[in-house]
Protein backbone atom coordinates (compact mmCIF):
# COMPACT_ATOMS: atom_id res chain seq x y z
CA UNK A 1 0.00 0.00 0.00
CA UNK A 2 1.34 3.43 -1.03
CA UNK A 3 0.10 6.59 0.70
CA UNK A 4 0.13 9.78 -1.41
CA UNK A 5 -0.01 12.95 0.64
CA UNK A 6 -1.61 15.75 -1.38
CA UNK A 7 -0.75 19.30 -0.32
CA UNK A 8 -0.67 22.24 -2.74
CA UNK A 9 -0.84 19.84 -5.70
CA UNK A 10 -4.54 19.00 -5.92
CA UNK A 11 -4.58 17.38 -9.36
CA UNK A 12 -4.51 13.98 -11.00
CA UNK A 13 -2.44 14.85 -14.06
CA UNK A 14 1.28 15.75 -14.16
CA UNK A 15 1.61 14.52 -10.57
CA UNK A 16 4.93 12.69 -10.27
CA UNK A 17 4.46 11.33 -6.70
CA UNK A 18 1.09 9.85 -7.61
CA UNK A 19 2.42 8.16 -10.74
CA UNK A 20 5.53 6.88 -8.94
CA UNK A 21 3.49 5.51 -6.05
CA UNK A 22 1.20 3.67 -8.47
CA UNK A 23 4.20 1.79 -9.86
CA UNK A 24 4.86 0.32 -6.41
CA UNK A 25 1.41 -0.94 -5.44
CA UNK A 26 -2.16 0.09 -4.57
CA UNK A 27 -2.53 3.81 -3.90
CA UNK A 28 -4.53 5.74 -1.35
CA UNK A 29 -4.36 9.52 -1.34
CA UNK A 30 -4.88 11.74 1.68
CA UNK A 31 -5.49 15.44 2.15
CA UNK A 32 -4.93 16.84 5.64
CA UNK A 33 -6.97 19.77 6.90
CA UNK A 34 -4.52 21.11 9.47
CA UNK A 35 -5.94 23.55 12.06
CA UNK A 36 -2.46 25.00 12.53
CA UNK A 37 -2.27 25.95 8.85
CA UNK A 38 -5.87 26.94 8.14
CA UNK A 39 -6.20 28.82 11.43
CA UNK A 40 -3.06 30.91 10.84
CA UNK A 41 -3.28 34.69 10.24
CA UNK A 42 -2.37 34.32 6.56
CA UNK A 43 -5.28 31.95 5.86
CA UNK A 44 -8.88 32.79 5.10
CA UNK A 45 -12.24 31.10 4.61
CA UNK A 46 -11.91 31.65 0.85
CA UNK A 47 -8.84 29.40 0.84
CA UNK A 48 -10.74 26.65 2.66
CA UNK A 49 -13.71 26.92 0.28
CA UNK A 50 -11.42 26.67 -2.74
CA UNK A 51 -9.59 23.65 -1.31
CA UNK A 52 -12.86 21.88 -0.51
CA UNK A 53 -13.96 22.25 -4.14
CA UNK A 54 -10.58 20.94 -5.27
CA UNK A 55 -10.55 17.84 -3.06
CA UNK A 56 -14.11 16.88 -3.93
CA UNK A 57 -13.25 16.90 -7.63
CA UNK A 58 -9.91 15.16 -7.06
CA UNK A 59 -11.60 12.40 -5.07
CA UNK A 60 -14.10 11.82 -7.88
CA UNK A 61 -11.31 11.65 -10.47
CA UNK A 62 -9.30 9.17 -8.40
CA UNK A 63 -12.34 6.97 -7.78
CA UNK A 64 -13.10 6.77 -11.49
CA UNK A 65 -9.69 5.11 -11.90
CA UNK A 66 -10.03 2.83 -8.90
CA UNK A 67 -8.22 5.06 -6.41
CA UNK A 68 -9.34 6.82 -3.26
CA UNK A 69 -8.78 10.11 -1.47
CA UNK A 70 -9.15 10.19 2.30
CA UNK A 71 -9.82 13.45 4.11
CA UNK A 72 -8.47 13.87 7.61
CA UNK A 73 -8.38 16.76 10.08
CA UNK A 74 -5.64 17.29 12.62
CA UNK A 75 -1.89 17.32 13.21
CA UNK A 76 0.08 16.05 10.20
CA UNK A 77 2.40 13.69 12.08
CA UNK A 78 -0.42 12.17 14.10
CA UNK A 79 -2.70 11.69 11.11
CA UNK A 80 0.01 10.21 8.89
CA UNK A 81 1.14 7.86 11.65
CA UNK A 82 -2.42 6.61 12.12
CA UNK A 83 -2.95 6.11 8.40
CA UNK A 84 0.32 4.25 7.92
CA UNK A 85 -0.65 1.88 10.72
CA UNK A 86 -4.31 1.44 9.74
CA UNK A 87 -3.63 0.98 6.03
CA UNK A 88 -0.44 -1.01 6.37
CA UNK A 89 1.22 1.53 4.07
CA UNK A 90 4.83 0.82 3.22
CA UNK A 91 5.72 4.32 1.96
CA UNK A 92 4.53 7.92 1.78
CA UNK A 93 4.83 9.99 -1.39
CA UNK A 94 4.46 13.76 -1.77
CA UNK A 95 5.69 16.79 -3.61
CA UNK A 96 8.21 19.09 -1.98
CA UNK A 97 6.39 22.20 -0.81
CA UNK A 98 7.66 25.77 -0.71
CA UNK A 99 5.25 27.16 1.84
CA UNK A 100 5.25 29.46 4.82
CA UNK A 101 7.11 28.95 8.08
CA UNK A 102 4.34 26.77 9.47
CA UNK A 103 4.39 24.24 6.65
CA UNK A 104 8.20 24.33 6.54
CA UNK A 105 8.35 23.35 10.24
CA UNK A 106 5.56 20.81 9.71
CA UNK A 107 7.46 19.09 6.91
CA UNK A 108 10.59 18.89 9.06
CA UNK A 109 8.59 17.22 11.83
CA UNK A 110 7.11 14.74 9.36
CA UNK A 111 10.56 13.88 7.99
CA UNK A 112 11.93 13.39 11.52
CA UNK A 113 9.02 11.12 12.42
CA UNK A 114 9.42 9.08 9.22
CA UNK A 115 13.15 8.57 9.82
CA UNK A 116 12.57 7.56 13.43
CA UNK A 117 9.88 5.02 12.46
CA UNK A 118 11.63 3.73 9.37
CA UNK A 119 8.83 4.83 7.06
CA UNK A 120 10.11 5.66 3.56
CA UNK A 121 9.11 9.23 2.71
CA UNK A 122 9.60 10.15 -0.94
CA UNK A 123 9.41 13.90 -1.64
CA UNK A 124 9.67 14.74 -5.34
CA UNK A 125 10.42 18.17 -6.87
CA UNK A 126 7.49 20.47 -7.51
CA UNK A 127 7.77 22.57 -10.65
CA UNK A 128 11.00 24.40 -11.27
CA UNK A 129 11.91 24.99 -7.62
CA UNK A 130 15.12 23.18 -6.65
CA UNK A 131 15.60 22.06 -3.05
CA UNK A 132 19.12 22.50 -1.62
CA UNK A 133 20.13 24.60 -4.63
CA UNK A 134 23.86 25.33 -4.47
CA UNK A 135 24.02 28.15 -7.02
CA UNK A 136 21.70 30.14 -9.24
CA UNK A 137 24.10 29.50 -12.11
CA UNK A 138 22.35 27.09 -14.43
CA UNK A 139 18.96 27.42 -12.72
CA UNK A 140 17.30 28.87 -15.82
CA UNK A 141 18.54 25.97 -17.94
CA UNK A 142 17.12 23.53 -15.38
CA UNK A 143 13.80 25.34 -15.48
CA UNK A 144 13.71 25.22 -19.28
CA UNK A 145 14.38 21.48 -19.22
CA UNK A 146 11.65 20.96 -16.62
CA UNK A 147 8.87 22.72 -18.54
CA UNK A 148 9.84 20.98 -21.79
CA UNK A 149 9.81 17.50 -20.23
CA UNK A 150 6.82 15.25 -21.02
CA UNK A 151 3.84 15.58 -18.70
CA UNK A 152 3.51 12.81 -16.14
CA UNK A 153 0.50 10.66 -16.99
CA UNK A 154 -1.61 9.07 -14.27
CA UNK A 155 -2.38 5.36 -14.60
CA UNK A 156 -5.57 4.51 -16.44
CA UNK A 157 -6.43 2.25 -13.51
CA UNK A 158 -4.86 2.00 -10.09
CA UNK A 159 -4.09 -1.39 -8.59
CA UNK A 160 -7.12 -2.74 -6.71
CA UNK A 161 -7.39 -1.65 -3.10
CA UNK A 162 -7.47 -4.49 -0.55
CA UNK A 163 -10.97 -3.71 0.65
CA UNK A 164 -12.42 -3.91 -2.87
CA UNK A 165 -11.94 -7.68 -2.79
CA UNK A 166 -15.11 -9.22 -1.27
CA UNK A 167 -13.08 -12.16 0.05
CA UNK A 168 -10.52 -9.97 1.82
CA UNK A 169 -10.75 -9.42 5.53
CA UNK A 170 -9.85 -5.75 5.57
CA UNK A 171 -11.38 -2.78 7.33
CA UNK A 172 -12.63 -0.16 4.90
CA UNK A 173 -11.29 3.24 6.00
CA UNK A 174 -13.72 6.11 6.33
CA UNK A 175 -13.28 8.49 3.37
CA UNK A 176 -13.87 11.46 5.66
CA UNK A 177 -15.42 14.84 4.94
CA UNK A 178 -14.02 18.38 5.00
CA UNK A 179 -14.30 20.14 8.37
CA UNK A 180 -16.16 23.39 8.76
CA UNK A 181 -14.43 26.73 9.00
CA UNK A 182 -15.40 26.91 12.66
CA UNK A 183 -13.88 23.51 13.39
CA UNK A 184 -10.62 24.61 11.81
CA UNK A 185 -10.60 28.08 13.35
CA UNK A 186 -10.51 29.69 9.90
CA UNK A 187 -11.01 33.44 9.75
CA UNK A 188 -13.38 35.06 7.30
CA UNK A 189 -11.82 38.47 6.74
CA UNK A 190 -14.40 39.75 4.27
CA UNK A 191 -17.29 38.51 2.13
CA UNK A 192 -16.16 37.39 -1.32
CA UNK A 193 -17.88 37.95 -4.62
CA UNK A 194 -15.41 36.20 -6.92
CA UNK A 195 -16.52 33.30 -9.12
CA UNK A 196 -13.22 31.41 -9.31
CA UNK A 197 -13.94 27.72 -8.85
CA UNK A 198 -11.58 25.08 -7.55
CA UNK A 199 -10.59 21.87 -9.32
CA UNK A 200 -8.73 20.66 -12.41
CA UNK A 201 -11.69 21.16 -14.72
CA UNK A 202 -11.93 24.84 -13.83
CA UNK A 203 -8.14 25.23 -14.09
CA UNK A 204 -7.94 23.88 -17.63
CA UNK A 205 -11.07 25.70 -18.75
CA UNK A 206 -9.68 28.98 -17.42
CA UNK A 207 -6.34 28.47 -19.15
CA UNK A 208 -8.05 27.48 -22.40
CA UNK A 209 -10.29 30.54 -22.44
CA UNK A 210 -7.27 32.76 -21.85
CA UNK A 211 -5.19 31.22 -24.61
CA UNK A 212 -8.06 31.09 -27.10
CA UNK A 213 -9.93 34.34 -26.45
CA UNK A 214 -9.34 36.49 -23.40
CA UNK A 215 -5.58 36.88 -23.65
CA UNK A 216 -5.30 38.56 -27.03
CA UNK A 217 -4.67 42.00 -25.48
CA UNK A 218 -2.82 40.63 -22.43
CA UNK A 219 0.37 42.65 -22.85
CA UNK A 220 -1.47 45.99 -22.84
CA UNK A 221 -4.50 45.17 -20.72
CA UNK A 222 -2.69 43.57 -17.76
CA UNK A 223 -1.80 46.93 -16.22
CA UNK A 224 -5.25 48.41 -15.64
CA UNK A 225 -7.81 46.98 -13.24
CA UNK A 226 -10.43 48.00 -15.79
CA UNK A 227 -9.23 45.33 -18.20
CA UNK A 228 -6.96 42.99 -16.25
CA UNK A 229 -9.71 41.02 -14.52
CA UNK A 230 -10.71 39.60 -17.93
CA UNK A 231 -7.50 39.87 -19.95
CA UNK A 232 -5.16 38.22 -17.44
CA UNK A 233 -4.92 34.44 -17.34
CA UNK A 234 -6.59 34.14 -13.90
CA UNK A 235 -4.90 30.77 -13.33
CA UNK A 236 -2.86 32.03 -10.36
CA UNK A 237 -5.08 30.39 -7.72
CA UNK A 238 -4.93 27.12 -9.65
CA UNK A 239 -1.15 27.31 -9.75
CA UNK A 240 -1.05 28.16 -6.04
CA UNK A 241 -3.14 25.14 -5.03
CA UNK A 242 -1.78 22.88 -7.73
CA UNK A 243 -4.89 22.10 -9.73
CA UNK A 244 -2.69 23.06 -12.68
CA UNK A 245 1.08 22.62 -12.92
CA UNK A 246 3.38 25.28 -14.30
CA UNK A 247 4.53 22.78 -16.89
CA UNK A 248 0.96 22.22 -18.09
CA UNK A 249 0.46 25.97 -18.42
CA UNK A 250 3.77 26.42 -20.27
CA UNK A 251 3.13 23.60 -22.69
CA UNK A 252 -0.40 24.82 -23.33
CA UNK A 253 0.97 28.25 -24.18
CA UNK A 254 3.63 26.77 -26.47
CA UNK A 255 1.03 24.74 -28.35
CA UNK A 256 -1.02 27.88 -28.81
CA UNK A 257 2.03 29.78 -30.08
CA UNK A 258 2.81 27.04 -32.59
CA UNK A 259 -0.80 26.99 -33.78
CA UNK A 260 -0.70 30.75 -34.31
CA UNK A 261 2.29 30.45 -36.63
CA UNK A 262 0.14 28.27 -38.87
CA UNK A 263 -2.74 30.75 -38.86
CA UNK A 264 -2.02 33.47 -41.46
CA UNK A 265 -4.81 35.79 -40.32
CA UNK A 266 -4.09 35.50 -36.58
CA UNK A 267 -4.26 38.73 -34.62
CA UNK A 268 -0.64 39.98 -34.32
CA UNK A 269 -1.20 40.85 -30.66
CA UNK A 270 -1.22 37.16 -29.78
CA UNK A 271 2.52 36.74 -30.29
CA UNK A 272 3.38 39.33 -27.66
CA UNK A 273 0.67 38.06 -25.33
CA UNK A 274 1.95 34.47 -25.34
CA UNK A 275 5.57 35.60 -24.96
CA UNK A 276 4.70 37.74 -21.93
CA UNK A 277 2.64 34.97 -20.36
CA UNK A 278 5.44 32.42 -20.71
CA UNK A 279 7.89 34.89 -19.16
CA UNK A 280 5.66 35.26 -16.12
CA UNK A 281 5.53 31.50 -15.62
CA UNK A 282 9.32 31.56 -15.35
CA UNK A 283 9.23 34.56 -13.00
CA UNK A 284 6.84 32.66 -10.75
CA UNK A 285 9.30 29.86 -10.05
CA UNK A 286 12.18 32.34 -9.94
CA UNK A 287 10.59 34.12 -6.99
CA UNK A 288 9.50 30.91 -5.29
CA UNK A 289 13.08 29.67 -5.44
CA UNK A 290 14.10 32.60 -3.25
CA UNK A 291 11.95 31.47 -0.34
CA UNK A 292 12.96 27.84 -0.87
CA UNK A 293 16.63 28.79 -0.71
CA UNK A 294 16.22 31.19 2.21
CA UNK A 295 13.06 30.60 4.31
CA UNK A 296 13.96 33.43 6.70
CA UNK A 297 12.86 36.04 4.13
CA UNK A 298 9.29 35.54 5.33
CA UNK A 299 10.34 37.44 8.45
CA UNK A 300 13.68 39.14 7.76
CA UNK A 301 14.90 41.39 4.94
CA UNK A 302 17.09 39.89 2.25
CA UNK A 303 19.80 42.35 3.28
CA UNK A 304 20.30 42.95 7.01
CA UNK A 305 21.24 46.59 6.34
CA UNK A 306 17.49 47.27 6.00
CA UNK A 307 16.50 45.55 9.26
CA UNK A 308 15.94 48.84 11.10
CA UNK A 309 14.77 50.88 8.13
CA UNK A 310 11.17 50.97 9.31
CA UNK A 311 9.58 50.67 12.76
CA UNK A 312 9.23 47.11 14.01
CA UNK A 313 5.57 47.71 14.90
CA UNK A 314 3.16 49.35 12.45
CA UNK A 315 1.15 52.45 13.19
CA UNK A 316 -2.24 50.83 13.89
CA UNK A 317 -4.30 53.71 12.48
CA UNK A 318 -2.35 53.82 9.23
CA UNK A 319 -2.45 50.03 8.88
CA UNK A 320 -6.21 49.94 9.43
CA UNK A 321 -6.85 52.79 6.98
CA UNK A 322 -4.78 51.07 4.28
CA UNK A 323 -6.28 47.63 4.85
CA UNK A 324 -9.87 48.92 4.86
CA UNK A 325 -9.54 51.19 1.83
CA UNK A 326 -9.88 54.42 3.81
CA UNK A 327 -6.63 56.27 3.06
CA UNK A 328 -8.15 59.28 1.28
CA UNK A 329 -6.45 58.21 -1.95
CA UNK A 330 -9.39 57.04 -4.09
CA UNK A 331 -7.49 54.83 -6.53
CA UNK A 332 -5.54 53.13 -3.75
CA UNK A 333 -8.74 52.57 -1.78
CA UNK A 334 -10.60 51.24 -4.84
CA UNK A 335 -7.86 48.69 -5.48
CA UNK A 336 -7.84 47.54 -1.86
CA UNK A 337 -11.61 47.18 -1.73
CA UNK A 338 -11.66 45.30 -5.04
CA UNK A 339 -9.03 42.90 -3.76
CA UNK A 340 -10.89 42.25 -0.53
CA UNK A 341 -14.09 41.49 -2.42
CA UNK A 342 -12.68 39.58 -5.38
CA UNK A 343 -9.66 37.81 -3.87
CA UNK A 344 -7.54 38.94 -6.82
CA UNK A 345 -5.90 42.07 -8.23
CA UNK A 346 -3.56 42.58 -11.15
CA UNK A 347 0.17 42.76 -10.54
CA UNK A 348 0.72 46.49 -11.07
CA UNK A 349 -2.03 47.38 -8.65
CA UNK A 350 -0.70 44.92 -6.07
CA UNK A 351 2.68 46.58 -6.38
CA UNK A 352 1.09 50.01 -5.92
CA UNK A 353 -0.72 48.90 -2.75
CA UNK A 354 2.50 47.56 -1.26
CA UNK A 355 4.47 50.62 -2.36
CA UNK A 356 1.92 52.96 -0.78
CA UNK A 357 2.02 51.05 2.52
CA UNK A 358 5.80 50.83 2.57
CA UNK A 359 6.71 54.34 1.43
CA UNK A 360 3.81 56.72 1.91
CA UNK A 361 2.66 55.16 5.19
CA UNK A 362 6.13 53.87 6.19
CA UNK A 363 4.70 50.61 7.49
CA UNK A 364 6.94 47.56 8.00
CA UNK A 365 6.52 44.98 5.26
CA UNK A 366 6.45 42.16 7.82
CA UNK A 367 3.14 43.51 9.16
CA UNK A 368 1.56 44.48 5.85
CA UNK A 369 2.49 41.19 4.15
CA UNK A 370 0.78 39.18 6.89
CA UNK A 371 -2.25 41.48 6.88
CA UNK A 372 -2.75 41.25 3.12
CA UNK A 373 -2.02 37.53 2.63
CA UNK A 374 -5.49 36.23 3.54
CA UNK A 375 -7.12 38.50 0.99
CA UNK A 376 -5.32 36.88 -1.98
CA UNK A 377 -7.03 33.70 -3.10
CA UNK A 378 -3.82 32.95 -4.98
CA UNK A 379 -1.63 33.51 -1.90
CA UNK A 380 1.68 31.80 -2.63
CA UNK A 381 4.25 32.41 0.13
CA UNK A 382 7.24 32.12 -2.17
CA UNK A 383 5.97 34.91 -4.39
CA UNK A 384 4.23 36.91 -1.68
CA UNK A 385 7.20 37.63 0.58
CA UNK A 386 9.72 38.06 -2.22
CA UNK A 387 7.44 40.59 -3.89
CA UNK A 388 6.66 42.44 -0.67
CA UNK A 389 10.35 42.90 -0.05
CA UNK A 390 11.03 43.92 -3.63
CA UNK A 391 8.26 46.53 -3.60
CA UNK A 392 9.42 47.74 -0.16
CA UNK A 393 13.02 48.24 -1.24
CA UNK A 394 14.64 45.77 1.17
CA UNK A 395 16.21 43.29 -1.27
CA UNK A 396 19.12 45.61 -2.00
CA UNK A 397 19.27 44.51 -5.65
CA UNK A 398 16.00 45.57 -7.26
CA UNK A 399 15.16 48.95 -8.75
CA UNK A 400 13.34 51.14 -6.23
CA UNK A 401 9.83 51.95 -7.44
CA UNK A 402 7.75 54.38 -5.39
CA UNK A 403 4.41 54.51 -7.15
CA UNK A 404 2.65 57.85 -7.44
CA UNK A 405 -0.98 56.94 -6.60
CA UNK A 406 -2.37 59.97 -8.40
CA UNK A 407 -0.46 59.19 -11.60
CA UNK A 408 -1.45 55.54 -11.43
CA UNK A 409 -5.08 56.54 -11.06
CA UNK A 410 -5.02 58.89 -14.01
CA UNK A 411 -3.10 56.38 -16.16
CA UNK A 412 -5.07 53.23 -15.30
CA UNK A 413 -8.53 54.65 -14.54
CA UNK A 414 -8.73 57.92 -16.48
CA UNK A 415 -12.53 58.19 -16.45
CA UNK A 416 -12.80 57.05 -12.82
CA UNK A 417 -15.15 54.14 -13.49
CA UNK A 418 -13.12 51.75 -11.31
CA UNK A 419 -13.09 54.25 -8.46
CA UNK A 420 -16.83 54.86 -8.75
CA UNK A 421 -17.52 51.14 -8.61
CA UNK A 422 -15.46 50.43 -5.50
CA UNK A 423 -15.65 53.80 -3.72
CA UNK A 424 -19.33 54.57 -4.32
CA UNK A 425 -19.36 57.40 -1.81
CA UNK A 426 -17.44 59.39 -4.47
CA UNK A 427 -19.72 58.42 -7.37
CA UNK A 428 -21.08 61.93 -7.80
CA UNK A 429 -17.68 63.66 -7.89
CA UNK A 430 -16.76 65.04 -11.34
CA UNK A 431 -14.04 63.09 -13.14
CA UNK A 432 -11.60 65.98 -13.03
CA UNK A 433 -11.76 65.97 -9.23
CA UNK A 434 -12.23 62.27 -8.59
CA UNK A 435 -8.58 61.28 -8.16
CA UNK A 436 -7.90 64.04 -5.64
CA UNK A 437 -11.28 64.96 -4.09
CA UNK A 438 -9.61 66.90 -1.27
CA UNK A 439 -8.70 69.55 -3.85
CA UNK A 440 -12.17 70.08 -5.31
CA UNK A 441 -13.87 73.41 -4.61
CA UNK A 442 -16.39 73.50 -1.78
CA UNK A 443 -19.26 74.21 -4.18
CA UNK A 444 -18.38 71.14 -6.28
CA UNK A 445 -18.25 68.99 -3.14
CA UNK A 446 -21.63 70.32 -2.10
CA UNK A 447 -23.13 69.53 -5.50
CA UNK A 448 -21.62 66.03 -5.38
CA UNK A 449 -23.09 65.56 -1.90
CA UNK A 450 -19.70 64.62 -0.46
CA UNK A 451 -18.26 65.95 2.76
CA UNK A 452 -14.67 64.99 3.32
CA UNK A 453 -13.99 63.74 6.80
CA UNK A 454 -17.54 62.40 7.05
CA UNK A 455 -18.32 60.52 3.83
CA UNK A 456 -14.75 59.98 2.72
CA UNK A 457 -11.48 60.67 4.58
CA UNK A 458 -8.95 63.36 3.91
CA UNK A 459 -5.62 62.01 2.58
CA UNK A 460 -3.91 60.20 5.42
CA UNK A 461 -0.55 61.67 4.38
CA UNK A 462 0.66 64.34 1.98
CA UNK A 463 1.94 62.63 -1.14
CA UNK A 464 4.84 64.95 -1.92
CA UNK A 465 6.09 65.04 1.66
CA UNK A 466 5.77 61.29 2.20
CA UNK A 467 7.47 60.53 -1.10
CA UNK A 468 10.40 62.86 -0.37
CA UNK A 469 10.95 61.55 3.15
CA UNK A 470 10.68 57.88 2.16
CA UNK A 471 13.14 58.27 -0.68
CA UNK A 472 15.66 60.04 1.55
CA UNK A 473 15.41 57.37 4.26
CA UNK A 474 15.70 54.50 1.85
CA UNK A 475 18.67 55.81 -0.10
CA UNK A 476 20.51 56.76 3.08
CA UNK A 477 20.68 53.02 3.72
CA UNK A 478 20.97 51.86 0.12
CA UNK A 479 23.99 54.09 -0.57
CA UNK A 480 25.91 52.88 2.48
CA UNK A 481 28.98 50.70 2.06
CA UNK A 482 27.38 47.92 4.11
CA UNK A 483 24.27 47.83 1.92
CA UNK A 484 26.31 47.84 -1.29
CA UNK A 485 28.42 44.94 -0.06
CA UNK A 486 25.34 42.98 0.96
CA UNK A 487 23.70 43.62 -2.40
CA UNK A 488 26.44 41.68 -4.15
CA UNK A 489 25.88 38.70 -1.86
CA UNK A 490 22.09 38.85 -2.31
CA UNK A 491 22.45 38.91 -6.09
CA UNK A 492 24.83 35.96 -6.03
CA UNK A 493 22.30 33.94 -4.07
CA UNK A 494 19.05 35.08 -5.66
CA UNK A 495 19.68 37.19 -8.78
CA UNK A 496 18.43 36.23 -12.21
CA UNK A 497 21.30 34.94 -14.40
CA UNK A 498 19.28 35.67 -17.50
CA UNK A 499 19.67 39.39 -16.75
CA UNK A 500 23.40 38.97 -16.18
CA UNK A 501 23.92 37.15 -19.48
CA UNK A 502 22.03 39.87 -21.29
Amino acid sequence: MQLVWFKRDLRLHDHAPLAAAARHGPVVGVYLFEPEVFGAPDADAQHLAFVVECVHELRARLRRRGGELLLRTGNAVEQLATLVQDLGATAIWSHEETGNGLTYARDRRVRAWARARGVPLHELPSGGVVRRLVSRDGWSAQWDAMVRAPLVRPPARFAPLPWTDPAADHVVPSPGEPPTATELGVRAHAPRTHSVRGGEHSAHATLASFLALRGVDYRRAMSSPLTAFDACSRISAHLAFGTLSGRQAWQGARRRAEALTETPDADPRWRGAITSFISRLAWRDHFMQKLESEPRIEYEPFASAYAELRPREPDPERLAAWLNGRTGYPFVDACMRALRAEGWLNFRMRAMLVSFASYHLWLPWQATSKALAPHFLDYEPGIHYSQFQMQSGTTGINTVRIYNPYKQGHDQDPEGSFIRRWVPELAGVPTEDLHAPHEMPALVAQMADVRLGRDYPHPIVNHATAYREAKARLFAVRDSAVARAEAAAVFERHGSRRARRA
